[in-house]
């Protein structure tokens, strides 16, 4: 991944992405809005997904339902800032830009893990016990595909244009498609065997800690990158 985003060495180039290398501007643009339309859709998707995900979590005491939502909300941030990123036509091999658009990133993952941390650290702690019904299955499901589909078309768009951006909301929609299908395995584990109440609390706990621990890689990442390429901004 750090490969193919560095910066290239020649003094022409610098402060440019590695995607300028070998994209015709026509074809980067056209990439560029296809991150634009994405993004609209994943926000779009992402704030159905999160109001039913804190319906759920609510009305089914539900931990790793609550950490869906919030995972979901933190989509529609990171989506936001993706927009931001592309926002500008002439910036999209922007080295500076991206950098500046993933430490914004790793701030609110690391917001979102500690929220979702705590809820669930709290529900283990209370022996807070899940109710499991038809609804929350069928969310469950639907959050799951949807933000799987959505990740691999991040995942498709971040490789073509070396974004470390769009890979992080990638992933973060990745993490979102698990965190649905978590939600139903617990449930479902939770109805045959109550004596496994934890595990949905377990799972809330374990994502949160994902989510941290990448949020943190990514400040460590980007913000000496941001300090580098402060001096070559080009589309200003």
């Amino acid at each position: 991944m750090d490969q193919e985003m560095k910066i290239t060495d020649s003094i022409d180039d610098r402060g440019l992405l590695e995607s300028s290398m070998r994209l015709k501007p026509h074809e980067a643009q056209s990439y560029r809005k296809k991150a634009l339309w994405v993004s609209w859709v994943s926000i779009m998707i992402t704030i159905v997904l999160a109001i039913a995900a804190f319906t759920v979590s609510i009305m089914r005491h539900s931990a790793s339902a609550f950490g869906f939502a919030f995972d979901a909300t933190l989509d529609v941030l990171s989506s936001v800032i993706v927009l931001w990123r592309y926002s500008n036509a002439a910036a999209v091999h922007s080295a500076h830009r991206e950098y500046i658009a993933c430490v914004i990133l790793g701030v609110i993952f690391i917001l979102s893990s500690l929220c979702i941390l705590g809820k669930a650290i709290h529900d283990l702690a209370t022996k807070l016990l899940p109710e499991v019904d038809d609804f929350l299955f069928s969310v469950s499901i639907v959050s799951g595909l949807l933000c799987i589909a959505l990740a691999v078309i991040k995942f498709m768009l971040g490789r073509v244009l070396t974004s470390r951006a769009l890979i992080t909301d990638g992933f973060n929609s990745l993490v979102g498609g698990v965190m649905g299908f978590s939600i139903l395995i617990s449930a479902e584990v939770f109805k045959h065997e109550p004596q496994v109440w934890y595990l949905d609390g377990t799972a809330g706990v374990l994502i949160g800690l994902i989510i941290l621990a990448y949020g943190v890689k990514l400040l460590l990442d980007m913000v000496p990158r941001v300090r580098q390429t402060r001096n070559y901004e080009r589309f200003e």
